[in-house]
């Protein structure tokens, strides 16, 4: 059996919790807004036994994470402070694999744009900024803070329902998950917070951006009708714009892969697998 996790802080103001799993080549994974570290590869632990070493943290204001200090807020560059933070205290100096989550995804990209020399690969799941955030995202991500503040977890789990327009096949395993992740939160109001600014702020300019990456990348897209806040089309657009970019996805009809924690952690164990072997 392996060890269990070893738990990590980062930073000061705001102190960042996180941990990290096995021994290896580091493999650092961030989540998406609302979300905690368990949810990218969700509790899976087959990357630490593909021989990885699996850093996974908290955003601020998220999970264990604390919020941000007054005037500082949840914008991608003060992420991205916050990555480069979690990656001094567990990685190091040396090249490692990063990925993350939609809003993780973002912070991951934003990142290897800051350093475009410390990746030895770059994993990108379910993205969904293009440059542009319209009117009715903006109000949507402000309805669901609302809802947060005013009803708890039960208001942020019925908004979901009510809003998000997820197949009916799948509906039951999103109101599902959906709870559980929003529970884990030890500061429900920074979460709201961070719904606000989040998708308000920018990543990174235009997803042309990509275009100078010249880092193997690896990014997973999901069917619309399960996973219709994460556009297919998004992932696609982000594969094509990265040079080295592979696709992939779940088969026609099942679950999204971004939601199969051991299935996820194979297919970024395989591309691991391929990348060149640090000098």
């Amino acid at each position: 059996m392996s060890a269990a996790p070893r738990l990590f802080t980062a930073g000061a103001d705001p102190v960042i919790r996180g941990e990290v799993g096995g021994e290896g080549p580091a493999i650092a994974l961030c989540h998406g807004v609302s979300a905690t570290r368990r949810y990218v590869v969700h509790g899976s632990r087959a990357l630490e036994r593909a021989g990885y070493a699996l850093v996974t943290y908290d955003a601020r204001g998220h999970g264990e994470s604390d919020p941000s200090p007054a005037g500082e807020g949840y914008g991608y560059p003060r992420l991205v402070d916050d990555l480069e933070r979690v990656v001094a205290r567990t990685v190091g100096r040396g090249p490692f694999v990063l990925g993350g989550h939609s809003m993780g995804a973002h912070t991951a990209v934003a990142y290897a744009l800051r350093n475009p020399d410390r990746l030895r690969g770059l994993v990108v799941i379910g993205p969904t900024f293009t440059g542009e955030v319209s009117a009715a995202a903006l109000a949507y991500w402000d309805g669901l803070a609302a809802a947060l503040e005013a009803d708890g977890v039960d208001g942020f789990v019925a908004y979901i329902d009510r809003h998000q327009e997820t197949h009916a096949d799948w509906r039951d395993s999103v109101i599902r998950f959906t709870r559980e992740r929003v529970q884990a939160h030890r500061h429900p109001a920074a979460v709201a917070q961070a719904l606000r600014e989040v998708p308000r702020s920018r990543p990174f300019g235009s997803v042309a951006e990509l275009e100078s990456l010249d880092t193997p990348a690896l990014v997973v897209a999901s069917d619309d009708a399960a996973d219709p806040g994460h556009p297919r089309h998004v992932a696609e657009a982000y594969a094509e714009r990265l040079p080295r970019a592979r696709l992939i996805s779940e088969p026609e009809g099942a679950s999204p892969l971004a939601w199969q924690g051991g299935r996820l952690s194979r297919a970024i164990a395989e591309f691991c697998a391929e990348l060149p072997e640090v000098a």
